[in-house]
């Protein structure tokens, strides 16, 4: 499955430290196990000068004070909290070399970020994503990055998720919906 590096970008969702880290208060372990994986995805867009952007979910301490309905730590717990450890990325990814780096505060990278335009203002029409976790924030971003016309592969083997069931059904959701998906023994530049 080759893709044109001048019209593909890489996103890494939500590598940090509260999910992927075994201190972290949203740690899975299939997340911390998606490093390597992703890491290699990250080695490849780098030699192929393929732009790699990380998202990073970050909430700042009063997001959800005045929450009607929407109210993550409600349901997850205080988690990934803006200036935190736990919002930084993880260590183990290149990610000093990152094209870009999405700040969000919800499950989709689209949402109220400057992703849309960045992307838009570098020609780019094919995402491929990755990182964690695969049924809430990858499928979230996936799916928004379809509805704008942009092409989104989920690499299924470069993904975090807390049950393999909520993996595979991302994956299904994805590739049945709004996008396709790939392994990385799929993907190539050219």
């Amino acid at each position: 499955m080759p893709f044109d590096p001048d019209r593909t970008a890489v996103i890494v969702v939500d590598m940090q430290n509260g999910f992927c880290h075994p201190d972290g208060s949203l740690h899975a372990e299939a997340s911390a196990a998606a490093i390597d994986p992703v890491r290699t995805l990250v080695e490849r867009a780098g030699d192929a000068d393929v732009p790699v952007i990380y998202t990073r979910d970050v909430h700042p301490p009063e997001q959800f004070e005045d929450a009607h309905y929407y109210d993550e730590f409600d349901r997850w717990g205080e988690h990934v909290v803006e200036g935190s450890w736990e919002a930084d990325l993880i260590d183990d990814l290149p990610t000093d070399d990152a094209a870009h780096v999405v700040e969000k505060h919800t499950y989709d990278a689209f949402y109220e970020t400057e992703l849309d335009g960045w992307l838009d203002a570098r020609g780019i029409d094919d995402l491929l994503i990755c990182g964690t976790l695969a049924n809430v924030c990858v499928l979230h971003t996936a799916g928004s990055a379809g509805l704008r016309d942009y092409r989104p592969v989920i690499v299924t083997d470069a993904l975090g998720y807390l049950v393999e069931d909520h993996r595979d059904y991302a994956v299904d959701h994805a590739d049945w919906l709004f996008g396709e998906t790939a392994t990385l023994a799929d993907v190539t530049f050219d």
